[in-house]
């Protein structure tokens, strides 16, 4: 199996990477400085997300998709970016997992996490874009994807259980009544589903057990 993933010097997409080739798969990392790829099982391709064509992805089985922005100023970017690789990979047998947000996610009211009155306002432009570069995602009919949200809280030095719970579009809790996943555990996970294939054309969402 071959697997691309797109910003893979960024928090989830390191880890993700380091996950893969942990299990032996063959990992290419697509980044703008391949200076900032200090795992040497990887493979790299030096490129900017926005000039990636169809044959630079076209022997991958799947492409990740880490690729995210924080500036106000450069949300719109979710959006094209989300574009410009369903347009690439449309028509083709490779798969797109994208590392998602949470904010989109559905609560017992029957409304988005985001819209909810606990949601802080400082995140809310960023949940907004990554939303509409999901309804960008899931509407495309020629695309084969998965969309990965994480849990309500996303821990960045969270510890790796190795254990999970798995959803669909409503935000997930565990018995505990938390709703939280570790990075490394989202990673886990992620590559799970990589390798497993279950979830073809959906959203799943992840919470710790």
């Amino acid at each position: 199996m071959k697997i691309a993933i797109i910003a893979a010097n960024g928090r989830a997409g390191k880890l993700i990477m380091n996950e893969a080739l942990e299990r032996g798969l063959d990992v290419t990392a697509i980044v703008r400085d391949k200076t900032k790829i200090n795992n040497s099982k990887a493979k790299v391709i030096e490129k900017d997300l926005f000039d990636l064509t169809k044959d630079d992805l076209k022997e991958f089985d799947t492409v990740v998709s880490a690729f995210g922005v924080w500036e106000e100023k450069e949300l719109n970017k979710h959006s094209s970016a989300m574009e410009h690789l369903c347009n690439i990979l449309a028509n083709t047998n490779i798969r797109l997992m994208v590392v998602g947000g949470a904010g989109s996610l559905y609560i017992d009211s029957g409304k988005k996490l985001m819209d909810s009155e606990t949601f802080p306002d400082i995140f809310k432009p960023l949940a907004k874009s990554m939303s509409k570069s999901f309804d960008i995602l899931k509407n495309k009919k020629d695309v084969l994807w998965t969309y990965v949200s994480p849990s309500a809280d996303f821990q960045a030095d969270g510890e790796k259980t190795g254990q999970y719970n798995i959803g669909f579009d409503e935000l997930l809790f565990n018995s505990k009544g938390e709703s939280s996943i570790s990075y490394a555990d989202y990673a886990v996970a992620f590559v799970d589903e990589i390798q497993n294939k279950k979830h073809l054309n959906q959203r799943i969402t992840f919470c710790c057990k």
